[in-house]
């Protein structure tokens, strides 16, 4: 009889499950491993600036927390000084709730794992846009769920009448994935009639809504429209997460939910990784508690809102007529949409290759891989502005060359 690793060896390795035997590389971790290169301009990163870290605010912090609080450092439930100020924050961005409603995670990517396993069964359809979050693409493999997607754009975002088509003709997704403000990667906000019409589709089907909100505290000029959850607390289950404000490591987020559906997600946060980290929690609490965070925001908002206008600017002068971007009110992305007949996976290794500069292609966007061509995603909140003008110029150079 053959042994475990007789058979282990013939598969090419350990045995896997079906799922995982059919990934390939991630196609985002290998552009960003191409970005890593020393010397390349990166606009690919989806990463907050960590010269904005609030470095001594935290060590701070940290050494309260320490100093004064023994059970940081053990396991236990929930922190709920920190539930009762993402009350407090939920109502800055005009969401009413309360703490039953909190569920602690880490990271808005937990969040979201948590309730895929929550809400999907193997073969269930979830309906997302055709331009979307890497991360629920990934997210849906294992079940494996059945990604419907409907169209997107810088013109409108998410096409709801396309949701509500898909409704009509008898699609029961088990939920509807969004990021109504600060889309990534299209760095778009959909608009208030789409979102009324989004959720009276939700109530009518009985169809929950992942609402999405990594970056609705980094917002440049007016302030973003509240959450899809202010206008509806049944069907609507909000993520949240202080990755992108005060540091992606701490890996602190939450997720508003019905209260009926907390005791059953924390249950499956329960069998995932048993608890947050406990003094992250802590540390995060002692920030807000401080004033640090709110200290910090203006801050960001302000270093950040000058690094768009200067990619923005940048835009302006190097890349060619026939280009299209658009002008986000918030996060970290702008989406710029190339004259047809460029490919963007080729352009990134010519452009790694002869200008070291490096971006995402938008195809990477896409759950196959074979949409969104001729479009790419810029960031503009992890390079210093008189960076941003090299990279768009050098991004301009490669661009031209191959229209020529």
């Amino acid at each position: 009889m053959p042994s475990f690793s007789d058979v282990a060896a013939a598969a090419g390795g350990v045995r896997l499950a079906g799922w995982a035997r059919e990934l390939d590389a991630m196609a985002l971790r290998g552009i960003l491993d191409l970005a890593d290169r020393p010397g390349i301009l990166s606009l690919a990163l989806g990463l907050p600036d960590p010269a904005l870290f609030p470095m001594a605010e935290l060590a701070a912090a940290s050494a309260r927390v320490l100093a004064g609080d023994p059970a940081a450092l053990q396991l236990t439930v929930p922190y709920a000084p920190l539930k009762r100020q993402v009350v407090a924050l939920m109502a800055e961005r005009g969401v009413a709730c309360r703490e039953e409603q909190v569920l602690l995670t880490a990271g808005a990517q937990q969040g979201l794992s948590l309730l895929t396993r929550l809400l999907c069964e193997p073969g269930s359809p979830v309906l997302l846009e055709e331009v979307s979050y890497t991360g629920l693409h990934r997210m849906l493999r294992p079940f494996p769920a059945a990604p419907v997607t409907v169209p997107t754009g810088l013109d409108g975002g998410l096409d709801v009448e396309a949701v509500a088509a898909a409704l009509a003709g008898g699609l029961r997704p088990a939920f509807v994935y969004t990021m109504p403000v600060a889309h990534n990667p299209l760095g778009i906000d959909l608009a208030p009639a789409a979102r009324e019409r989004l959720i009276e589709l939700a109530r009518r089907y009985e169809v929950p809504i992942v609402e999405d909100d990594p970056y609705g505290f980094l917002w440049y000029g007016e302030r973003p429209v509240a959450p899809l959850r202010a206008l509806d607390a049944d069907w609507v289950l909000y993520l949240g997460t202080f990755s992108k404000v005060l540091a992606p490591a701490l890996r602190v987020g939450w997720a508003v939910v019905p209260e009926a559906l907390v005791p059953k997600l924390a249950l499956v946060k329960d069998m995932t990784d048993i608890d947050c980290s406990t003094f992250a929690q802590r540390v995060v609490a002692e920030l807000i508690a401080a004033g640090d965070f709110a200290r910090l925001l203006p801050r960001l908002r302000r270093e950040y809102g000058a690094r768009r206008a200067a990619l923005l600017d940048a835009l302006a002068r190097h890349l060619p007529a026939g280009t299209r971007w658009g002008s986000p009110s918030a996060g970290m992305f702008v989406w710029v949409e190339l004259p047809r007949g460029i490919d963007t996976a080729d352009l990134l290794r010519a452009a790694v290759e002869r200008e070291q500069v490096a971006f995402v292609p938008g195809a990477a966007f896409t759950l196959d891989g074979r949409g969104a061509r001729n479009a790419l995603r810029l960031n503009f909140t992890n390079c210093a502005p008189e960076m941003l003008e090299e990279a768009v110029e050098r991004l301009g150079r490669v661009v031209r060359a191959a229209l020529a």
